[in-house]
């Protein structure tokens, strides 16, 4: 029996993706949810499972080509003779081939820029799921070990070679006055990310405002109860809650910021939804927390954690990451000490945090050195005048220099 295999079904926002890969090829036995394809959208990577147990019988869109939502890619013959069975020796065989359905496509992509072979990484992810951290470790100790001895030694690597695709940071020696050059297609959702970045900038009136918060009070509350939060909530107690927290009650202060323009329209949401910016191989994503006003200090810092591992995993839906109604992006966490922040359309403000580092300060008529972060307040001129802006940013620093007043909502 013949079954059609379709193209995961997009929400509204999404018009098409593009087929990334097939991990089968026709003929080959494939299980009942064994991920077959994989289908890159602007914002995620979604795995196309098989429907049942059969033979891939055919591949009507191939690797590069677009496809729209529910789009029939291929055809399995379902229940063939033997195919169950095929498919189990294949799976119970050869490392190689447990170790790629044990991986997950950004994992997947850096071991194959860092030229690792998965079937000799153990995976700590959930049911063994090899992550790109147990890929990083094992990369670590096998360049940490003595290299085997050789009895001879072959041909230098050519440029090409030596150009070929590395980890981010890796630094590549090329032979003297050879200038090569490697040229490489954007992929879909770094093209997305420039045409809405591109967007911000020509239809919006994008402007920044700054503040500094000294920090010491919160990092003393977090000295204080920061092993009894992990042990009673499972979850480390990390800056971003509060941030977040502060940040919905300013915007309840605040509507406008929290509001987006529709046309001639403006839209003020009653709720918060806070978007936090999360820095993959691929790209930035922004996954939203919704309701946040409503989640606990525990519950964001644990959705935040699994947002962030799920990201690096490419396992976010297209769901997490759309709507959303004020954005936290916080470049500290790579040293930025500062700056602005750019528009998540179609909302009307972003904020920025940064690294904290040590800094002289004037208290009370005398200088001294505090930990202190600047923030940055991006907003849409066109609906936010200055006075908003510099008071909510106001009202973040206030909360975040006195925590109890999140608690109290003073």
């Amino acid at each position: 029996m013949s079954v059609e295999l379709k193209a995961p079904a997009f929400p509204e926002s999404v018009s098409d993706g593009e087929l990334a890969a097939w991990r089968k090829q026709p003929g080959e036995a494939v299980r009942r949810d064994e991920v077959l394809a994989e289908v890159e959208t602007d914002k995620v990577v979604i795995e196309v499972a098989a429907p049942a147990d059969g033979v891939l019988a055919e591949v009507l869109k191939g690797a590069g080509e677009t496809v729209t939502s529910g789009e029939l890619i291929g055809r399995i013959e379902a229940g063939l003779p033997g195919a169950a069975d095929a498919a189990s020796n294949s799976a119970a065989g050869p490392a190689a081939a447990g170790a790629e359905s044990r991986i997950g496509p950004a994992a997947r992509r850096f071991a194959d820029e860092a030229d690792i072979d998965p079937s000799r990484v153990s995976g700590t992810g959930k049911h063994g799921l090899i992550t790109k951290g147990d890929l990083q470790a094992y990369l670590q100790h096998r360049e940490s070990a003595p290299p085997p001895a050789r009895e001879e030694r072959g041909p230098a690597p050519t440029v090409l070679e030596a150009l070929a695709v590395r980890p981010a940071g890796e630094l590549v020696a090329a032979p003297a006055r050879e200038r090569v050059e490697r040229r490489v297609p954007m992929t879909r959702m770094r093209k997305r990310i420039a045409e809405r970045l591109l967007e911000a900038a020509r239809n919006t009136a994008m402007l920044t405002t700054f503040n500094e918060v000294n920090m010491a009070p919160l990092m003393a509350l977090r000295a204080r109860y920061q092993e009894e939060f992990e042990q009673m909530h499972d979850a480390r107690l990390g800056y971003m809650g509060m941030f977040v927290k502060a940040c919905c009650e300013a915007l309840k202060r605040f509507p406008a910021v929290n509001a987006s323009i529709d046309g001639d329209d403006v839209v003020y949401h009653g709720y918060q939804d806070i978007g936090v910016a999360v820095s993959t191989e691929q790209g930035l994503v922004v996954p939203v927390l919704r309701d946040a006003d409503f989640m606990s200090v525990a519950d964001v810092e644990a959705k935040i954690r699994d947002f962030g591992q799920r990201a690096r995993e490419a396992k976010l839906s297209i769901e997490e990451m759309t709507g959303g109604t004020f954005t936290i992006t916080n470049g500290g966490v790579f040293g930025s000490l500062l700056s602005t922040p750019i528009l998540n359309p179609p909302q009307t403000g972003i904020l920025g945090m940064h690294k904290i580092q040590e800094r002289p300060v004037a208290v009370n008529g005398k200088v001294a050195v505090l930990p202190m972060m600047y923030l940055a307040l991006s907003y849409d001129h066109r609906l936010i005048d200055g006075r908003d802006a510099v008071q909510f940013l106001g009202s973040v620093k206030d909360l975040i220099e006195d925590p109890a007043r999140i608690l109290l909502q003073l």
